[in-house]
């Protein structure tokens, strides 16, 4: 089984920046692919940022520009820097991990994008 422990969130202005963390632990064999997706209320949850194992990104044309996805292997740990956060960017924050034994989600953290 594998955990993922997210911290970050919170309360910013329009404009600032947050730095989201989602550490892995547990049986971690191989971690294949570690995302970010976020959600709000009534919509469907959508990928916002992706990171291969040897560092390949891809992000949504959302987030181009103003987040930034990366990780430390040796910590099985993910980053998300946002900056320029608007208050679309308002949502539930969660990562996933794509790994040998399965798929797993975090808990998901909040963003809050307001003045």
């Amino acid at each position: 089984q594998v955990q993922l422990v997210e911290s970050g969130g919170g309360l910013v202005q329009p404009g600032g920046s947050l730095r989201l963390s989602c550490a892995a632990s547990g049986s971690i064999f191989t971690i294949y692919y570690m995302e970010w997706y976020r959600q709000t209320p009534g919509k469907q949850r959508e990928l916002v940022a992706r990171i291969a194992s040897g560092g390949t990104t891809n992000y949504a044309d959302s987030a181009k520009g103003r987040f930034t996805i990366s990780r430390d292997n040796a910590k099985n740990t993910v980053y998300l820097q946002m900056n320029t956060l608007k208050p679309e960017d308002t949502a539930v924050y969660f990562c996933r991990v794509l790994t040998s034994t399965g798929n797993y989600w975090g808990q998901g953290t909040q963003v809050t994008v307001s003045s």
